[in-house]
């Protein structure tokens, strides 16, 4: 977009550099940059800077997972990709064998990343996991997603249910520089790809009163083999309505989840910003403390100085008076000294 025309790069650098800390550095190098960006006059780009969220704790994890396990990650997607043309080919076969091997690799993924979480001493619950999980899925599932995870810049997780768009411009910082558009208004729905249920391994028997011979104006074998097919297709879309059902209940909890939990780390943040001000008021009070206790030791300097000022002064004029007693008394000894001279001379002289 023509705004971000200057600041896009810097912007990226610094995002890229900010969601690559620890979950608990995030905020205070976040605020450094926006005050050492303000002090450059940047303020556009300082704004930008500021307006980037801290990651919920599964998005972190995703984000860290890219940088150290960038293979696995490129690993998942391709396998989404596979699924996606298994889809649109339609092979059942194919299709059960991806769900098997994508439920086995991003669980496999997903217990990869608690690893690397707790090696930087950051506990992985369940429900972050299954959110990191999910995430992962959706990255298979769908395209935006998947560039959304391999940005490394997810701020919150995604979730795909293969019958609405994913919203990845609202789970990315910086969306607009990394070209992400947000979601429509319009509610037009749009196809994407979902998980397919294991197929029933058998042919279901149609539910009838009798096991070869028709009643009433019934067909014979041929309308019996009829009736059963219907029934396999009715029992299909029953079986595809309640996994739907189940995936929208469970993506409900799981946003749930992720709300509490960002309501849960925003009540951090404010409690961090509330400790931090409160250490700033601590701290001013106390260089105004200090700041009172040097003035008022100036002040006492000033009214030493005046004191030694005038002592200064009376002891120039003892200095003086000291002076001129020193010089009469050295000529009176000096008259003393000639007077004992000429005496001890005359002496001799009688002598």
């Amino acid at each position: 977009m023509p705004t971000y025309a200057r600041s896009v790069p810097t912007l990226l650098e610094i995002a890229d550099e900010l969601y690559g800390l620890e979950p608990g550095e995030f905020i205070g190098a976040r605020d450094a940059r926006v005050k050492e960006l303000r002090g450059s006059d940047d303020d556009g780009l300082a704004r930008e800077v500021k307006a980037l969220r801290k990651p919920s704790t599964a998005a972190w994890v995703v984000d860290l997972l890219v940088r150290r396990e960038t293979a696995q990650v490129e690993q998942v997607i391709e396998l989404g990709a596979q699924f996606r043309e298994a889809q649109q080919g339609m092979d059942g076969a194919q299709l059960r064998e991806l769900t098997r091997q994508r439920r086995k690799l991003t669980a496999a993924v997903t217990a990869r990343a608690r690893e690397l979480a707790e090696e930087h001493d950051v506990a992985v619950s369940d429900a972050v996991a299954a959110q990191v999980e999910a995430t992962l899925t959706a990255a298979m599932i769908d395209p935006e997603a998947a560039r959304a995870v391999r940005s490394g810049l997810l701020v919150g997780t995604l979730e795909a249910t293969g019958f609405s768009p994913v919203d990845a411009a609202s789970a990315v910082a910086a969306p607009d520089a990394l070209g992400f558009e947000p979601l429509p208004d319009d509610d037009a729905p749009r196809r994407h790809l979902r998980a397919v249920p294991d197929l029933p391994g058998g042919g279901a028997r149609s539910r009838g009163t009798g096991s070869g011979t028709g009643s009433g104006t019934g067909s014979g074998p041929g309308g019996t083999k009829d009736a059963g097919k219907e029934s396999r297709a009715e029992r299909r879309e029953r079986e595809a309505r309640e996994a739907a059902e189940r995936e929208a209940r469970e993506a409900a909890a799981r946003a749930l989840e992720e709300a509490r939990e960002d309501l849960a780390e925003f009540e951090e943040d404010v409690a961090v910003a509330e400790s931090e001000r409160d250490e700033a008021e601590a701290e001013v009070a106390r260089i105004e403390d200090e700041a009172s206790a040097v003035e008022d030791e100036r002040e006492e300097l000033r009214r030493r100085l005046a004191e030694l000022d005038d002592r200064a002064r009376h002891l120039e004029a003892d200095l003086r008076g000291a002076i001129k007693v020193r010089k009469r008394t050295e000529r009176t000894l000096a008259d003393a000294t000639r007077r004992r001279d000429d005496a001890a001379d005359r002496v001799r002289e009688l002598e």
